[in-house]
């Protein structure tokens, strides 16, 4: 019974961080949090998977490092948003 509470705990964390992700969003924070939250979400799968199948939690520590360079990626091309533009908001400007 734990274990279904755990599948659903992920099924709901993950559809949750794509409505964020899908809903209309003003700023480009929110929209990066939001693929974080499913980051986090796929990392829970994982480790429940991997938890189950009695396997080495190598791929973890993997998953984490890219995980880890992904939000120092977002990161840096908001903040360069933010210095060229000014804000964050997708309607400031355009793609041209």
């Amino acid at each position: 019974m734990m274990i279904m509470n755990m599948w659903i705990i992920f099924i709901v964390m993950f559809f949750v961080g794509n409505l964020i992700f899908i809903s209309k969003n003003k700023h480009l924070l929110i929209i990066l949090l939001s693929l974080e939250f499913m980051v986090l979400s796929i990392f829970f799968f994982f480790l429940m998977y991997l938890m189950m199948i009695d396997y080495d939690m190598y791929m973890l520590m993997v998953f984490l490092v890219f995980s880890v360079w992904e939000g120092a990626l977002g990161l840096s091309i908001l903040v360069s948003m933010i210095r060229t533009h000014g804000n964050d908001y997708f309607q400031s400007f355009s793609l041209l």
